[in-house]
């Protein structure tokens, strides 16, 4: 069978010879580690975009439409402030945090930035994000698209419209523009900008995406949308169903009336309180299902059944613990690889403190896993 078929079955809850085989990638300090730990096994490691493939490790193909939903122009990056501990910046987004250097390693941070300011302090800033967004201009696709589709209606993968964080939905965009403190009292204070966001959020990635899906349908889109904690969503489900649920409504309408087969939505944290109102606009997939926060696959599917299905799932700290832990976790997972519309991956990117000799072991029994070999999983 194809990746196509294969993606196709299991999305499809229908038999096959196997799940799909996916992961997202790994830090730049893991990909450091693993190097000086096992440079001999490593030696094959085409390092790319894992969401694309991986032959060393047998990952499924699949590839992406790269169409730029980001800003045209960008703000300006520049440096304000450099220290040996620290740099403040202003980057492509107009968002200035101060960023640690420490740990640093190809570019990639070990903590997060601080936030300093953002590009919209009062509902007037709207107007410079706006003039940034223009839909289906030119530059928002690469030279050669139609070169690019004549190949892809032959394919046998997945083929996704935008490329992994390409398309940031509506709490996501609003978030970068305000910050998360701002964003939460902006939902009281300022309404009528709200509103006029989301709806311009919803018709900018519609408009965009619309000259593409008129010469070529797609297995799915990925709406990028962190919107929950650990302990939930950073907004109320009534607040989501006020802002944002009638403009992801129709924007899922239109993907689906548009030949995208699945909608999916990125989000990490713990959205249960948010899933009813997903379903109800018509999303198709939730990942990367975070551990962490208490989110658990088989929990979800009891909960929710097979209208929602699930990516990822797997908790990066259980690789830390070893064989038997990572054995008795991939277990866990059997009831959904048995039904299907469930692909394992590593709930996030692989961190550092996950050695090459547990990933590896990781692979094995996740192999074992994806081709039904659950007794193998008991050794």
């Amino acid at each position: 069978m194809t990746n196509l078929e294969i993606f196709l079955k299991c999305m499809d809850y229908e038999s096959a010879e196997r799940r799909p085989n996916h992961e997202v990638g790994v830090w730049a300090q893991t990909k450091h580690r693993w190097l000086k730990e096992n440079p001999e096994a490593l030696k094959n490691f085409q390092w790319k975009d894992w969401l694309y493939e991986e032959e060393a490790i047998d990952l499924d193909k699949r590839d992406y439409i790269p169409v730029d939903y980001g800003f045209i122009p960008p703000f300006k990056e520049k440096v304000l402030e450099s220290t040996p501990d620290y740099e403040i910046v202003q980057d492509k987004y107009g968002i200035v945090t101060k960023r640690l250097k420490e740990g640093e390693v190809d570019g990639f941070r070990m903590s997060m930035d601080q936030f300093l300011r953002f590009p919209i302090e009062k509902p007037e800033d709207f107007a410079d994000i706006k003039r940034r967004l223009v839909a289906a201009i030119p530059e928002r696709y690469p030279d050669d698209l139609d070169e690019r589709i004549s190949v892809w209606r032959k394919r046998d993968y997945p083929l996704i419209l935008g490329e992994n964080c390409a398309a940031n939905g509506f709490y996501w965009r609003a978030r970068e523009f305000m910050g998360t403190e701002n964003l939460s009292y902006a939902w009281y204070d300022y309404p009528k900008l709200m509103h006029e966001m989301m709806e311009f959020f919803a018709d900018f990635i519609i408009e965009t995406s619309r000259p593409v899906l008129e010469k070529i349908n797609v297995e799915y889109f990925t709406l990028n949308e962190d919107m929950s904690m650990k302990n939930g969503p950073l907004l109320s489900p009534n607040t989501f169903k006020e802002f944002i649920f009638p403009h992801l409504k129709r924007m899922v309408e239109f993907f689906k009336s548009n030949g995208v087969r699945y909608f999916a939505i990125d989000t990490d944290g713990n959205p249960t309180q948010l899933i009813p109102l997903l379903l109800d606009a018509g999303v198709d997939v939730l990942w990367p299902v975070e551990r962490a926060a208490d989110f658990h696959p088989v929990e979800i599917r009891k909960s929710f059944g097979k209208s929602l299905r699930l990516w990822g799932g797997v908790d990066k700290r259980v690789l830390t613990q070893g064989p038997a832990a990572i054995r008795a976790h991939l277990r866990e997972l059997i009831p959904l690889i048995e039904e299907g519309g469930f692909i394992p991956s590593i709930d996030h990117l692989v961190p550092p403190d996950v050695s090459w000799d547990n990933f590896q072991y990781y692979l094995e029994y996740k192999h074992a896993l994806l081709h039904f070999d659950f007794g193998k999983l008991d050794d």
